[in-house]
């Protein structure tokens, strides 16, 4: 079976109004969806809303689905999108740099590779980025979007998208330090 073919059954059934098929593709993504929620948006009620206005998302819009990926990496790009949307909302601070500023790449030391931390202490570090920061470095390091989609996703150029990434770990370093 293909991978962008990974339950289109349930696909199929929630196309028909098949509740069980609803709520077994909710059961399969929800969790996950929730947690990359919960990673951009950094409020669990706000993460919990905008899952659920996900989902009311996904199954309004399934009709659009043509089964070109799977169905999970379209729901993530309904999540993450309206992750991104909300934050707009919020007014996501970024600050616009150009290229000549972007140069100077953070370079990993060897005390760096050597510490090591819990899963908590990380995701504690992540939530305490600024709001501009965690949005990129979640994008980049955690979803695995590159710079140019992350630019078009935020509508602000790579060079600024590369030097938020940047910045935020520096700024995790900081924190975990």
């Amino acid at each position: 079976m293909e991978y962008k073919n990974i339950h289109r059954d349930i696909v199929e059934g929630c196309l028909t109004g098949n509740r069980l098929a609803q709520q077994k593709l909710y059961q399969l993504y929800s969790q996950a969806m929730y947690n990359i929620c919960l990673r951009m948006l950094n409020n669990e009620t706000d993460a919990e809303d905008l899952l659920q206005n996900s989902f009311v998302d996904v199954f309004t819009k399934l009709h659009y689905f043509r089964f070109d990926s799977s169905i999970g990496a379209w729901i993530k790009r309904i999540v993450i999108n309206n992750c991104i949307n909300f934050l707009k909302k919020k007014r996501l601070k970024t600050v616009e740099m150009d290229e000549r500023d972007v140069a100077v790449e953070i370079v990993e030391t060897s005390d760096w590779k050597e510490i090591q931390f819990s899963v908590n202490q990380v995701q504690e570090g992540i939530r305490r980025l600024p709001e501009g920061y965690r949005v990129v470095l979640t994008l980049y390091l955690l979803e695995g979007y590159d710079h140019k989609e992350i630019a078009e996703i935020l509508n602000i150029s790579p060079s600024t998208s590369k030097s938020q990434y940047s910045r935020a770990k520096k700024k995790l370093r900081e924190i975990l330090k």
